[in-house]
């Protein structure tokens, strides 16, 4: 599927899954039942940037780890929706409460639980390493991996598009 300038100049909100998005979906588990993840500094760059020139990003993941939830705001978010089994619920209660247009939001997924939500959404996207079926559907395949720069990639594509970076 190819983008479109309007595609990308339409978006307002972007909205991310964690593991194999923000980071290279490896998990490294400890003894004592810590679970560690790497974030990638670009993309923790980029959030911050899109969101002082006003960008909502919010993030939608299956997992809540105090550790990730600690990045996350760090980073300036807010709209965090963490150890969701439902992502398309927690996507049409967030566009609800806050009155977002769906074909406003650039969604970041890599795997079948970003499926169904991705398709919801005016912009889909995935890191270049995500599953096929979510690289079938993606309108963005951005040219890094998951937790190496994608996040990054995909702002900082849309920012320029507006005149925003």
């Amino acid at each position: 599927m190819s983008i479109t300038q309007t595609d990308l100049t339409r978006i307002n909100t972007f909205i991310f899954d964690v593991d194999g998005v923000l980071t290279d979906g490896l998990l490294y588990c400890f003894a004592d039942g810590e679970q560690v993840r790497a974030f990638n500094i670009k993309d923790g760059f980029a959030i911050k940037h899109a969101i002082s020139q006003g960008f909502r990003v919010a993030i939608i993941s299956g997992k809540n780890e105090p550790g990730v939830r600690r990045r996350l705001e760090q980073l300036g978010i807010e709209d965090m929706f963490l150890g969701i089994d439902d992502k398309i619920e927690a996507l049409e209660d967030y566009l609800y409460m806050q009155g977002i247009n769906p074909a406003t939001v650039a969604y970041m997924g890599d795997d079948m639980p970003d499926y169904e939500v991705m398709q919801r959404c005016g912009l889909r996207a995935c890191p270049a390493d995500a599953a096929d079926d979510i690289q079938a559907i993606s309108t963005f395949v951005a040219t890094k991996a998951g937790g190496r720069g994608a996040v990054r990639e995909l702002i900082e594509t849309i920012m320029k598009a507006q005149d925003n970076w």
